[in-house]
């Protein structure tokens, strides 16, 4: 299945609804996108409304990826610095492929659809961070990612489960 990928898409209440069911679904698989454990779409509705806030007044882009029938089936939102020196490059938050898509391929097709478009944006670099522990350092690495730093035991996943939080940073020129 080959997915289209969208700049901006409209932001309507389908969109929304998809992308909270996707979130809900890509949590509950096993991703690491925030969430810890089970959720539900009322845990996760409220983090996706921030996000249509924040797109609406421009700190945040979203590429979104759809199947030929319309159906959101992965995401990547871009988030933009207000500091000047660091107006040069952009985070990566909440990159996402439906779980049913997963293993054939779509999380490097999603990561080529995100520095192309970065590139459009004329971004110079790419920041973003992951949880270790699951291996997602050694996925971004493989789309060129190189990482930049690590904070041991920065994320807590419960009382005696501690992750790394690991930065990784993707030069595009």
């Amino acid at each position: 299945m080959d997915l289209t990928y969208r700049l901006d898409p409209e932001v309507t209440p389908t969109l929304l609804d998809q992308l909270t069911r996707l979130w809900v679904d890509v949590n509950n698989a096993g991703g690491a996108v925030g969430f810890v454990g089970t959720t539900t779409y009322e845990d996760v509705r409220p983090d996706v409304d921030r996000y249509a806030e924040s797109t609406a007044a421009g700190r945040h882009r979203l590429l979104a990826g759809f199947d030929a029938e319309g159906g959101l089936r992965a995401t990547a939102f871009f988030g933009f610095n207000a500091h000047r020196l660091q107006s040069h490059y952009a985070w990566l938050y909440t990159v996402m492929v439906d779980p049913a898509l997963q293993g054939g391929g779509h999380g490097r097709a999603l990561l080529a659809a995100v520095e192309e478009h970065a590139r459009s944006l004329g971004l110079e670099a790419l920041k973003l961070t992951c949880r270790g522990g699951l291996g997602l350092e050694r996925f971004y690495a493989s789309a060129g990612y190189k990482e930049v730093g690590r904070v041991p035991g920065g994320l807590r996943v419960s009382a005696e489960d501690y992750r790394d939080d690991i930065m990784m940073w993707l030069p595009l020129f």
